[in-house]
């Protein structure tokens, strides 16, 4: 583990990482992060959740296919217009650095030693847009706490091209989605760094919309 990181320092450096490599994770440490995981919050503390660790190659490389067909269908028919260097703007999509980097775990996803899937029972047939709520902080705890490790990941969602196939593969009961994939390992490239974001007085307002307050 990583001695004494400090935890702001912890918080401003943990950026997805992509670009994984297949060196297994022990299971103590595995241990550990869900442990973490599930001390975040959670809606009326109703913990309504389940995380299913996925280790086995051959479940990862079937993932991993309907993980590549969700790829293909949102970004990679797009590769040509989202690589072109004369592109300009964030809200034309990916960047292209960040378009190679989620290009990269689409084709390597199954050699992330272990995937872990957030559950949400009674979601199936949920349609509240503020659902993730009761998870989604729990799984930036898992992820916080994999950075302690030296391990990286990113949340997302590209399996769910294949969604009731993941589901049966996983065993989910009827009422139970799952809300995310996260793909874990030790980094293969990058470094933790802090990422590049808008400055933070562009995007705070101040008691209403547009109000500024200076720092």
């Amino acid at each position: 583990m990583v001695d004494h990181l400090e935890l702001r320092e912890g918080l401003r450096t943990t950026p997805s990482r992509r670009y994984l490599a297949d060196t297994p994770i022990p299971d103590d440490v595995l241990w550990d992060l869900l442990d973490t995981a599930v001390c975040g919050p959670s809606g009326g503390n109703r913990q309504g959740w389940g995380w299913v660790v996925v280790t086995d190659p051959d479940a990862k490389a079937r993932i991993a296919r309907w993980y590549s067909d969700g790829w293909e269908k949102a970004y990679g028919v797009r590769r040509d217009e989202l690589l072109d260097p004369a592109r300009e703007g964030a809200e034309l999509g990916l960047s292209p650095s960040s378009y190679r980097a989620t290009e990269h775990l689409a084709g390597h996803i199954a050699e992330a030693p272990v995937f872990v899937v957030p559950v949400l029972r009674n979601a199936a047939d949920s349609t509240d847009k503020r659902l993730g709520a009761s998870i989604y902080g729990a799984v930036q705890q898992l992820l916080l706490a994999a950075r302690g490790y030296g391990i990286g990941g990113v949340l997302t969602l590209f399996h769910l091209t294949g969604e009731s196939d993941v589901d049966e593969l996983l065993g989910l009961p009827d009422d139970a989605a799952t809300m995310g994939l996260v793909p874990l390992g030790y980094p293969a490239r990058g470094r933790w760094s802090t990422p590049r974001r808008q400055p933070v007085e562009e995007v705070v307002h101040w008691g209403r919309w547009g109000e500024q307050h200076s720092r």
